[in-house]
């Protein structure tokens, strides 16, 4: 039987039956794709113990993979492969005897509180063309930095979910199909509400809360990675729209957010995700060691 064959099967049971995303189907694809092309190998009766092994040495010591790579490849031929033997296409899953390195504890990459501030004013000062697009560039950038909205949540975020007479952002079915509210500071209000009106003036319908210039559309992938070189060139700050909504999270401890209540505007599936916040905000440390009774003394 041939391993692509099985995949489609594989690919189309996860996303109709399991309900995955098409991220985590696109995930599956390229990897065991990779394995395929790496092993130089088209039919399931190939696989052996061997070479799923090469391909981890190979990734490892010529590739320079990192332990998390090491570790999603590892997850996700795993359950491939556990997939075909419950289906009996294999006999034993091949990964069952790979060993998982340690991940490494890397504090979370995050922009300074000075620098999230020169980012803001970048994005509204820019020498845009078009009014329109300084208003909804710096709406953008403030809905992930006063929210921390994930990429995939800012593009589906829809026209509808905004309520700003109420201050709150409903993020319908964000990472792991989960649906959560995030209330809208009175800054980012404001933010918000003058977008709202350019984007009013300029008829734009579309469902999608952050709408194209050119097209009643949403605004695309393409278009925010274009949006994101731009204001990285323009500002000399390297970024990404996720070290924004690390950003997010470390800003909010450090004003006082307790890590519950961080946990859940995150959308994070456990609080302990939100923990490692905690030791990347240095000015949350500073402000908690005051307490030790000894400085009285």
């Amino acid at each position: 039987m041939k391993i692509k064959q099985l995949l489609i099967t594989f690919c189309d049971y996860s996303l109709y039956i399991k309900g995955y995303s098409p991220h985590t189907i696109r995930g599956y694809k390229n990897i065991v794709n990779c394995f395929c092309r790496i092993s130089e190998i088209d039919d399931i009766e190939d696989v052996s113990d061997e070479l799923v092994k090469k391909l981890f040495y190979k990734g490892r010591i010529e590739r320079n993979w990192s332990s998390s790579t090491f570790i999603v490849y590892h997850k996700i031929l795993k359950v491939f492969f556990r997939w075909c033997v419950k289906n009996d296409y294999l006999e034993d899953n091949p990964t069952d005897d790979i060993e998982v390195p340690r991940l490494e504890k890397r504090l979370p990459p995050k922009l300074t509180r000075q620098e999230a501030m020169r980012l803001l004013e970048v994005a509204y000062h820019y020498p845009y063309k078009y009014r329109f697009l300084r208003y909804r560039n710096h709406a953008i950038f403030a809905t992930i930095l006063f929210a921390g909205l994930r990429k995939k949540e800012v593009l589906g975020l829809k026209y509808a979910d905004v309520d700003l007479e109420n201050r709150s952002i409903f993020i319908r079915q964000g990472k792991g199909s989960k649906d959560r509210v995030i209330p809208a500071s009175s800054r980012l209000v404001e933010i918000l509400s003058i977008y709202l009106t350019e984007r009013q003036r300029l008829n734009k319908t579309c469902p999608e809360f952050f709408a194209s210039l050119n097209r009643d559309m949403g605004l695309t992938d393409t278009g925010i990675r274009r949006l994101v070189k731009k204001i990285r060139e323009a500002s000399g700050i390297t970024f990404s729209l996720h070290k924004l909504r690390h950003t997010f999270a470390t800003l909010m401890l450090e004003g006082g957010c307790d890590i519950y209540s961080l946990s859940k505007m995150m959308g994070h599936s456990d609080i302990k995700t939100t923990t490692i916040y905690l030791a990347a905000s240095a000015e949350h440390l500073r402000k908690q060691i005051i307490k030790h009774p000894l400085n009285d003394l």
